[in-house]
C-alpha cells in the first residue's frame, strides 16, 4: 500500500517539557490510523506537525509527499481536519458555515453537502443550538469539503453520549469509505479497537508500539479469562488443553486462564463433559492491557 504519511524522530520541545520526544511511524494509504494516548501524550502536537499549524524542533516528516513546515500552503489544499479546540460562531446557521467554508473549494452544492450529511433539517440551525452529535457531523462535513486525501480527527467524540458517539464512529467509516485516509486521535481505547486499523500507542512523547489492535492485543494483552459457574462440577481437567495456563475454583466459580486460541477447545471439551454452564464468559485482553504491559499503568490514569 501507498504510504501518505511518514515521520521519523520528531522532536517538539515547549521550554523545559518534551512534548514530543523522537516519533516515528508511518501512515497507509486508505487506512484509519490512531495515535491512542493518555491526555498530554503529544498527540495533538503530533498532528498539529503534520498539518502545518506548529513548527518542529526537529525529526522528518513528509505527508503527501511534502513537508509541512515548507510547504503548509499546498498541503492543506489536501488535507481536511477538525480539531480539537474546533468551533465556530455561535450565531452561525449550519448552511452558512457550509456556504462560508465552501468558498475555498470553489463550487459547493450547499443542499447536497447537507443532505449527505444528515443537517439538511437543521441547515438554518445556529451552531450555539447544535447538539453534540450535529456539531460532529457538521465539523466532518466541513472537513471533507474538496474531497481531501488525508483527515485528522483530533478527540472527535469527546464530551459525546454512547449513542451520539457510536453514530459519530458511523460517519467517520464514511469518511474512509469516501476515499480518504483518515488519522484519528484519541484516548478512548474502545474506540481505537472499533474504528482503527492501526494504531500508535503514545505515552510521554514516546511511540511504544504500532500495529493493528489485534496484532498488539494478542502479543501484549496478556491472557484470555474465561469464567463460569461450575456448580459442584470438577473442571480440573481443563488445566490438560493446550493453551491453557491455569484453572482455579473459588466460590463455585471456576476461573480458566489461557491463549486465545484455548476459548474454543476448552467450551468444546465442557460439552463433551456434559458441562454446559449459561454464564460462560471471556474476556479477551483490551489496548488497555497494552498500555498496562508497555508503560507499568493504566491508560485512564
Amino acid at each position: 500500500m501507498d504510504t501518505v504519511i511518514t515521520v521519523e524522530g520528531l522532536h517538539k520541545r515547549y521550554g523545559d517539557v518534551v512534548a514530543v520526544d523522537d516519533v516515528g511511524f508511518e501512515v497507509r494509504r486508505g487506512e484509519i490510523f490512531g495515535l491512542l494516548g493518555p491526555n498530554g501524550a503529544g498527540k495533538t502536537t503530533t498532528v498539529e506537525i503534520l498539518q502545518g499549524l506548529r513548527h518542529r524542533d526537529g525529526g522528518a516528516v513528509a505527508v503527501l509527499g511534502m513537508d509541512p513546515g515548507q510547504q503548509a500552503g499546498r498541503l492543506r489544499r489536501r488535507v481536511g481536519s477538525q480539531l480539537q479546540s474546533s468551533a465556530l460562531p455561535p450565531r452561525l446557521r449550519v448552511g452558512e458555515a457550509v456556504r462560508l467554508f465552501g468558498k475555498s473549494h470553489g463550487e459547493v452544492d450547499v443542499a447536497a453537502v447537507l443532505a449527505d450529511w444528515g443537517l439538511a433539517a437543521v441547515e438554518k440551525r445556529p451552531f450555539a443550538a447544535l447538539s453534540g452529535g450535529q456539531r460532529q457531523r457538521l465539523f466532518l462535513a466541513l472537513a471533507l469539503l474538496g474531497r481531501p486525501e488525508i483527515v485528522f480527527l483530533d478527540e472527535l467524540t469527546t464530551g459525546l453520549d454512547p449513542q451520539a458517539r457510536r453514530a459519530t464512529w458511523d460517519l467517520v467509516h464514511q469518511v474512509r469509505d469516501r476515499g480518504a485516509t483518515v488519522v484519528l486521535v484519541t484516548h478512548l481505547m474502545e474506540e481505537a479497537e472499533e474504528l482503527c486499523d492501526r494504531v500508535a500507542i503514545i505515552d510521554g512523547g514516546r511511540v511504544v508500539a504500532v500495529d493493528s489492535p489485534a496484532a498488539l492485543t494478542a502479543r501484549q494483552g496478556g491472557a484470555v479469562v474465561m469464567t463460569f459457574s461450575s456448580k459442584g462440577a470438577d473442571a480440573g481437567f481443563l488445566s490438560g488443553l493446550a493453551g491453557v495456563n491455569a484453572v482455579t475454583h473459588d466460590n463455585g466459580t471456576t476461573v480458566v486462564t489461557g491463549s486465545p486460541r484455548s476459548v474454543v477447545p476448552v467450551a468444546t471439551a465442557l460439552a463433551a463433559a456434559g458441562i454446559e454452564p449459561d454464564d460462560f464468559r471471556t474476556r479477551y485482553p483490551s489496548l488497555e492491557d497494552v498500555f498496562l504491559t508497555l508503560t507499568g499503568r493504566s491508560l485512564r490514569d
